[in-house]
């Protein structure tokens, strides 16, 4: 193994050590302008969506009253009073919230906590000390 004279063109381990400290930060720094860049396009993206999906929000919203209405007119169409049709239909409105409340509050009543998280969580100190 032969051993070569440290030139003076060479670079020093401090020179290498800041060089390369240089370069990870402009990686770093191009890397999230990248990722900044490509953000802005997908929530432009995101906010027109969002905004199409309130337009057909509010287009279903109005249908839904004009078949409200519709549905009134036919059964009165049917032969029963204009004010007992929008009264059924009311209370066929109510049947449906009513059968959606009771179905969100059985969906509610299944959420847990993350049991197994908070199991891991607490594993952390002990895994830190050597204790695992």
């Amino acid at each position: 193994m032969a051993i070569e004279e440290v030139k003076e063109t060479d670079p020093t381990i401090g020179r290498l050590v800041a060089d390369a400290s240089r370069d990870i930060s402009t990686l770093i720094s191009k890397e999230i302008e990248l990722a900044k860049s490509e953000l802005k396009v997908s929530a432009k993206f995101g906010g027109v969506g969002v905004g199409l999906f309130a337009a057909a929000g509010f287009i279903a919203v109005l249908a839904i009253i004009m078949f409200s209405v519709s549905l009134a007119y036919f059964i009165h169409w049917a032969g029963l009073g204009l004010h007992w049709s929008f009264l059924i239909v009311f209370g066929l409105y109510l049947l449906l919230a009513g059968g959606l409340v009771f179905a969100g509050i059985r969906s509610v009543k299944k959420v847990k906590g993350p049991e197994r998280a908070i199991a891991q969580g607490k594993e952390i100190p002990r895994a830190l000390k050597g204790q695992a």
